[in-house]
């Protein structure tokens, strides 16, 4: 089935209601929406000359001309490339070349840092603007019918956020977005054309992915008017909809809980928060649980796997009287109706619960593979499981909590220590607003354990408070052995802290050179 089947039947049965909406004013019902995605399709194969299986880039800032230009690649049976508008031209350029895009869309803020590499890449033909006449020339005129594909056919191609080297391009298929889109309802939420859902955080990511299932049931899709995420612009667009759901990495919720605005704010309309991307430390979720009630869901995926390997119910999130309620709050919940999840141990052997290991994932919504990688490709899915860098554990109920990233784990004297454990004690500080550990080479022991940490409001921190409470909660080998106050932490676009970053930071330090 091709995935934007999902917009065509909603446009049939909910043809009136609102499909996209800039701030609190509609930009077009469903009739409208999929009357411009037939004829920008019709305009992409017959005008463009492009077949299906062609790729295309997507460079767009939040707007809701996205889903007029996604929908429409999917209708005339090209591949879509989401790419995060946030990137660096020289980001672009990589991900349009490896993809081999033959059309790139850009909003107007980004047409100078994309239109020059016409003339740069051999495979790009065409770069067009959304604020351009050739645009709005494309939504109107002749109708193409739906193009049929085969479930297999890639849909997405979505890159990583590469933050241990170049992007990898994961390839999902109509079957993987539709499996994506039909587990939301068995795990997540019900949706109906009364709901709607806020984006935030970039379409080119996790809210774009979230859109599907909102699409398929006739919800409407609402685009802040700033186009990104503002704490007071969203309490506002929350007292303005009914039924809203939105997508929010753990920063930004964190960034709301902090707002002025938070005291006041009329949250009535609030269905779900659906946070993931990166942990959520226990700390935070409970200011968040105390102030939005149990509206929260966890979910844990990645590029490969999107947004589909476990997930935090609600009602996970609400059985307070649990006796292992804060362990379960620090896990990421259980496995997704449709995968299979497994700690695995360095020769792909299953771990017994409580043990430490790669996580493993199996099920239909796991890519087909890295686009034109097939070495990377036969690595990762080696043995038919998506092995995704992740060091978790699995509980005796099947509560995953995951530990830190292969690459991130830190081993000190032989011993394997997990970061995220000791971060979240130290955010147990009433004047830590972040905090982010990492390994620091060292001659006897290997490595030895550092902390990085932001202060709330420019608190002044006393590290010898940090250091007790690491003591009062940690072995004595896992306590930092130094600790730098910082302003901030790198991030990547998507909100996810750059460790990396931070180790070259340490060995600028350690040897005047810039870090390697």
């Amino acid at each position: 089935m091709n995935i934007a089947s999902l917009l065509s039947k909603s446009a049939t049965s909910f043809g009136s209601r609102p499909a996209v909406s800039i701030g609190p004013v509609t930009h077009a019902t469903y009739s409208e929406l999929a009357s411009r995605v037939s004829s920008m399709a019709a305009n992409l194969r017959g005008r463009y000359r492009l077949q299906p299986g062609d790729t295309i880039g997507i460079t767009l800032t939040n707007c809701p001309q996205y889903f007029e230009v996604l929908f429409a690649i999917w209708h005339a049976g090209l591949t879509a490339v989401p790419i995060n508008a946030k990137l660096h031209q020289r980001e672009f350029h990589y991900i349009l070349s490896n993809s081999g895009a033959k059309m790139c869309f850009v909003t107007p803020d980004l047409e100078e840092a994309v239109a020059p590499l016409v003339e740069e890449l051999p495979a790009l033909e065409t770069v067009i603007c959304t604020g351009s006449k050739d645009y709005q020339g494309m939504l109107h005129g002749a109708t193409l019918d739906m193009e049929p594909v085969n479930p297999s056919a890639p849909a997405w191609i979505f890159y990583t956020s590469g933050t241990t080297g170049r992007p990898k391009g994961a390839v999902l298929t109509h079957r993987n977005l539709l499996v994506m889109t039909l587990s939301y309802f068995a795990d997540i939420d019900q949706i109906g054309p009364q709901d709607s859902v806020i984006h935030p955080a970039p379409l080119s990511h996790a809210s774009g992915c979230y859109s599907l299932p909102h699409f398929a049931k006739g919800a409407n899709n609402v685009i802040p008017e700033s186009g990104h995420f503002d704490p007071p612009e969203i309490f506002q667009l929350i007292s303005q909809n009914p039924g809203v759901s939105f997508f929010a990495a753990p920063t930004m919720v964190t960034r709301l809980l902090q707002s002025r605005e938070i005291e006041t704010a009329d949250t009535a309309n609030l269905k779900a928060i659906i946070y993931g991307g990166g942990p959520m430390y226990v700390a935070d979720l409970q200011r968040a649980l105390s102030r939005f009630g149990p509206k929260l869901v966890q979910i844990y995926g990645q590029g490969e796997a999107p947004m589909t390997i476990t997930a935090l119910w609600k009602s996970h999130h609400a059985e307070s009287s649990h006796p292992r309620y804060e362990a379960r709050l620090g896990s990421t919940g259980i496995a997704r109706t449709d995968v299979e999840v497994r700690v695995i141990d360095g020769e792909d052997n299953p771990l017994p619960p409580g043990m430490p290991g790669e996580v493993a994932v199996r099920g239909d919504v796991v890519m087909a593979g890295y686009w034109n990688n097939p070495q990377a490709t036969a690595e990762t899915l080696r043995g038919g499981w998506l092995h995704t860098g992740d060091v978790g554990v699995m509980d005796e109920e099947g509560f995953l909590t995951l530990k830190d990233r292969l690459h991130d784990m830190i081993i000190s004297g032989g011993t394997n220590i997990y970061p995220r454990e000791i971060e979240e004690v130290l955010l147990q500080h009433r004047s830590v607003l972040e905090a982010s550990v990492v390994g620091r080479p060292h001659p006897d022991w290997g490595e030895e354990v550092i902390a990085f940490v932001v202060p709330r409001n420019n608190a002044q921190i006393d590290e010898d408070e940090l250091d007790r409470l690491c003591l009062d909660n940690i072995a004595r080998f896992k306590r930092p052995k130094a600790y730098f106050l910082v302003e901030e932490l790198p991030k990547n676009n998507y909100g996810k802290i750059l460790k990396r970053e931070l180790r070259e930071r340490l060995v600028e330090k350690a040897t005047g050179q810039p870090g390697i």
